[in-house]
Parts: structure tokens; sequence; C-alpha cells
């Protein structure tokens, strides 16, 4: 795994990487502003309720800002994590065809499936972090645990599209390894990052692709 977390920082700060990355968060940044404005009185409303037991207004008024803005981050990194799905493959290819140039691109992901497998994803991530928002405040324990609920949002999407283009017998294994888990919250560390953030979907991709490349020829 060492191996290929060192390969994907090389690939990630690369001109190629980099230009993709600009584009697709510039593309989310858009999405998501829009999503917010349509629906931001809902989540206010939601958030609201949720505060209520608190007796002091003052503090039901901060809360309110702070988690609307977790929200909207939120938001904004699923749609982050769903443009980069459907559209990495392009870059995927031209990655296997740098470093990898006798291995077969065995397929292709399924458009319809990849993007319901995100969107699901990005359900579950949305969910598991309100449900458990509180945990996400506690020193240390919350740092980890949104580690883990971030790869929750990456980790079944990425397995499925790197499967589809070079391999064909380690996807269920892939899906429910302890080695998936880490890389997934290894790649949602840039998320704790303000502007690096952007890169976290794309190098969670690239370090799968090493990972599962590397796991194929027999270096994993």
């Amino acid at each position: 795994m060492q191996q290929s977390v060192i390969k994907s920082f090389k690939d990630l700060f690369s001109g190629m990487v980099l230009g993709y990355v600009a584009k697709i968060a510039l593309l989310s940044l858009v999405l998501s502003g829009v999503v917010v404005w349509l629906f931001g009185g809902m989540i206010g409303s939601v958030v609201s309720s949720y505060l209520s037991f608190i007796p002091w207004e003052w503090l039901q008024q901060s809360g309110l800002a702070i988690i609307k803005v977790l929200i909207s981050y939120m938001i904004f990194i699923s749609i982050h994590a769903i443009l980069t799905s459907v559209m990495i493959e392009p870059l995927l290819i031209k990655l296997i065809k740098k470093h990898y140039p006798t291995m077969p691109i065995v397929g292709s992901p399924d458009m319809k499936k990849s993007i319901i497998i995100s969107i699901k994803a990005a359900l579950i991530f949305l969910g598991v972090f309100l449900v458990t928002l509180p945990i996400s405040f506690v020193p240390l324990v919350g740092a980890v645990w949104m580690l883990w609920v971030w790869s929750l949002l990456i980790k079944e999407p990425t397995i499925y599209d790197i499967h589809s283009l070079i391999s064909s017998d380690t996807h269920k294994k892939l899906l429910t390894s302890t080695q998936s888990t880490i890389m997934a919250m290894i790649a949602s560390g840039f998320n704790y990052i303000p502007i690096l953030n952007i890169l976290s979907t794309v190098y969670a991709y690239i370090l799968f692709l090493h990972f599962v490349a590397n796991k194929q020829k027999g270096e994993n």
C-alpha cells in the first residue's frame, strides 16, 4: 500500500491531473451553490428543529450558522464526488497507459450504474453525517469518525469504477477489505484542508488504481 500511496501523490500534483481537478471543482461549486440556494430554507428549518432542545436562543443561532455551513460543505463534497465518478474515466485511462502500458483495459464503467452507486453513497454519507453530527465535535474521536464517514462517500464508487476498467476478480474482496477503508480514509484527509479538499476524490481514484494494478502484478 505504501508504494501506491507515494505513486499516487506524484500523479496527483501533475499538470494533467490538476487541470482535471480544477475543472471538476468549478463545476461542483456552481452546482452546490444552486442546490444550497434552492434548498437553503428547508435545510435551515430542519437544523432549527434539530437544535430546538437548546434553551438559549443565542446558542441556537450560533449552532444554526455553524451547522448550515457544515451541511453546505458536505453538499459540495458529495456533488464533487458524484461528478468525479462520472467524468474521471479518460483521466484514469491516461494514467493506466502511462504507468501500466501492458495492462489491458477490460471494460468501462456502466454510466447509469456508476451514477446510481455514487448517488447512493452520497445519500448514505449525508444521512450518517447528520445522524451522528454530535460525534464530529468530540476531540480526536470526532476527527477519526469524520474520516470514516467521508470514506463512505468515495469507497464503493471508486472501487466499482476502477474494477470496471482493469480488474475482473478483486472487486468483492476490495469492497470488504480493511485496506480499502484505510485508503479511502487517507484520501478523505484532504477534506480537512480548505482548497485542497478538491483533491480528495481524485486522489482516492488514483490511489485505488495503483493499488489494484499493483495487486494484479503481485506487488501489494
